[in-house]
């Protein structure tokens, strides 16, 4: 600080004093004031340190935080999601690629137990030559062939997401999605009647283990069983004519067989009931619905679609006394995505979702498990005859590719639709309306045996076609 001889006025108290100079704003102030004006210097100062203080302690709070910004932590949420998301898919692949392993070794053994019957044969009748040999030499060959180099499935990255993806390929060389397309008849097939070796519209179909057949049998108001390669079959349920007390039915539609239990869970659609019998002893389980299609999940749980009210509902087994549970449609009749027109046939897959063939609206809808509306999975393109439509769809199997197999009634052909294809394709018949082998008139049910060999209920030509599998 300076001080000067000359007296001047103060810059505070604006009266003449000997003007002493502040070096920090250059102005001039008496003894007195310029001795508080360094205070008030000094105190700002102070409080500028202070703010200065209080605001790096923020800076290093911020540092130390920065793992819980809210946008790490949505960062790591997503991380953790992502990272789930990739264990089920990687699970799910490998549950698809243990089945078709398990479908090729089948397939295998099938092809093995053929070869030993021929070798039985030959060592039997004891008559056999080199071509003899050389025939199943050959065989046996492809056989080892097959098993050594399953080529049919590979697989294929996506690189293009950030996360890569991965999806099956399944070769379209491959044998395991071709029929033949001339059919053999293995039930009825002897006109329109109710003989034994006759039906009379058979509606649906399962095949069991042993390749013996199950048809509810529409007109004829019974449920027959077919053996395997019997020329005949034999009643098992509703052989007292149509009717309403316990041991008749009335237009049956659909059933579910369960042998070890020796029972049959059976739609009776003209007395609008669902109906059991075990051993000859019935039971009505789900009265007052108008049912269509059956089916059960792998939790025991019963599904009926209730073509009237355009629903499915579901059950537990042994509670039936309720109005089970509404898991598609229910919203009256239409072509929303939360609708159903007159439902039929219905698929329960490993997740409890719901396939439902929507006749009326011409396609497939899928309902997930606890889903408020389906996804449209086949058709829904309008009537018709074209590769992305349907016309009055049947019976519906999914299998453990996602492949959706449809008995596409209003056509007279079975369809394939694969996952997230915009078009299906005929994989047996769509040869016109007719009787011949490689025909089909109104298919309605669909099975597959443990051979991959694929049954339809050719309904309106009273008979069950089986189409081989291509090996």
């Amino acid at each position: 600080m300076a001080m000067a001889n000359n007296r001047t006025q103060c810059f505070k108290s604006k009266i003449e004093k000997i003007k002493h100079s502040c070096k920090r704003c250059s102005k001039g102030f008496c003894f007195a004031d310029l001795t508080e004006h360094k205070q008030i210097l000094n105190h700002e100062l102070n409080h500028i340190i202070n703010d200065y203080d209080g605001f790096k302690q923020t800076i290093n709070e911020h540092k130390r935080k920065s793992q819980n910004h809210s946008l790490i932590k949505q960062i790591n949420q997503w991380e953790r999601i992502s990272i789930e998301k990739i264990k089920q898919k990687a699970q799910n692949w490998r549950e698809i690629v243990l089945k078709y392993s398990s479908t090729v070794i089948n397939n295998i053994e099938i092809k093995l137990n053929d070869l030993n019957e021929q070798i039985k044969q030959l060592h039997r009748e004891n008559e056999f030559n080199e071509s003899n040999l050389n025939r199943l030499r050959n065989q046996l060959i492809e056989i080892i062939e097959e098993l050594n180099n399953p080529s049919n499935i590979s697989i294929e990255q996506d690189s293009q997401s950030l996360i890569n993806e991965i999806s099956y390929i399944l070769s379209k060389e491959s044998n395991f999605n071709k029929w033949n397309q001339n059919a053999i008849t293995v039930a009825g097939g002897n006109g329109k009647g109710k003989e034994l070796d006759q039906l009379h519209w058979p509606v649906g179909i399962f095949i069991d283990k042993k390749k013996n057949i199950f048809i509810p049998d529409y007109y004829n108001h019974r449920i027959v069983e077919w053996k395997y390669n019997a020329k005949e079959a034999h009643i098992i349920a509703g052989e007292n004519r149509n009717g309403n007390r316990m041991d008749q039915l009335n237009y049956p539609t659909d059933m579910i067989v369960n042998q070890q239990k020796h029972s049959i869970i059976i739609a009776d659609f003209g007395n609008n009931r669902v109906i059991q019998w075990v051993n000859q002893t019935q039971q009505i389980l789900i009265d007052n619905i108008h049912c269509w299609g059956l089916a059960m999940d792998k939790h025991g749980l019963l599904y009926v679609s209730d073509y009237k009210k355009n629903e499915v509902r579901r059950w537990k087994m042994g509670k039936y006394n309720n109005e089970g549970i509404v898991v598609a449609g229910g919203n009256r009749k239409g072509n929303e995505l939360n609708q159903l027109d007159y439902p039929t046939f219905i698929f329960v897959d490993e997740d409890q979702s719901i396939y439902v063939s929507d006749r009326d609206n011409h396609r497939v809808v899928k309902w997930r498990k606890g889903a408020k509306e389906g996804t449209l999975m086949v058709g829904g393109n309008g009537k018709g005859e074209d590769l992305n439509q349907l016309s009055s769809p049947q019976g519906i199997i999914v299998n453990y590719l996602d492949e959706i197999y449809v008995a596409d009634f209003g056509n007279d052909r079975v369809m394939r639709w694969c996952e997230e294809k915009e078009e299906g394709e005929i994989i047996v018949g769509g040869n016109g309306k007719g009787n011949q082998t490689n025909q089909l008139n109104g298919p309605t049910g669909l099975s597959f045996d443990d051979g991959g060999n694929l049954y339809v209920a050719d309904c309106e030509n009273d008979r069950i076609q089986k189409f081989e599998l291509v090996l």
